[in-house]
């Protein structure tokens, strides 16, 4: 289902800064190369998520699911000179393709990339995070976000990626499947959560962006 329509997506995607030539090559060959190219962020997406970081100038974003590493090369564009951006991905067939992204990039020394289960690997990071970006696999996105929460600084922000689920969170036509069931939970659970102020952006596929009070 495309919750956008597809011709004002495009006249957006238009209207807004380019990729970067990075960008356009992440872009491009995980399309030509990865499978489900759907899941990377894309264009309109990650000028919307560099923006945000502008806006916030963190000092350190932790994302959970890397993919390729496009989110995490545009979320990287807001950070501080001496920030970091750690990003974590259990996936270890794209380990190598994401380091030689971020090799190219201007920001090469300030992205951290470790490949593992984030379950393991977020409470063995002492960070305090400005930006948090949930990317992973939907079932564990509640307990994703009880992790990190003791670690976001108050007025950071928190962002989970997909929480409307190709609109299949408000299709009754059709038995709903296990991540639908859990997008549909998390975004009840950040409505219901007096810690933050919540706010779902029909972007692509949803964006639940959430500050900590």
């Amino acid at each position: 289902m495309h919750i956008v329509n597809h011709e004002i997506e495009k006249y957006c995607e238009l209207h807004s800064e380019k990729e970067s030539p990075l960008l356009q090559k992440v872009n491009r060959e995980t399309h030509l190369e990865v499978l489900m190219p759907r899941m990377l962020s894309g264009h309109l997406q990650g000028r919307f998520l560099a923006m945000i970081s502008k806006m916030i100038r963190p000092n350190c974003i932790l994302e959970i699911g890397t993919f390729t590493g496009y989110a995490a090369l545009c979320l990287a564009e807001g950070l501080t000179n001496n920030g970091k951006l750690i990003t974590i991905d259990v996936n270890e067939e794209l380990a190598d393709k994401v380091k030689q992204y971020f090799a190219l990039s201007e920001k090469a020394s300030q992205l951290h990339y470790i490949n593992g289960n984030a379950q393991t690997i977020i409470p063995t990071i002492n960070e305090k995070f400005d930006l948090v970006f949930i990317d992973a696999d939907k079932k564990n996105y509640a307990l994703y976000y009880e992790m990190v929460f003791d670690k976001v600084i108050s007025g950071g922000y928190i962002i989970a990626d997909n929480v409307l689920w190709s609109g299949k969170v408000v299709d009754d036509s059709v038995k709903k499947d296990a991540d639908t069931i859990a997008m549909h939970a998390y975004n009840e659970l950040m409505f219901n959560d007096e810690r933050v102020e919540p706010f779902l952006l029909p972007l692509r596929d949803g964006l639940m962006i959430c500050r900590k009070k």
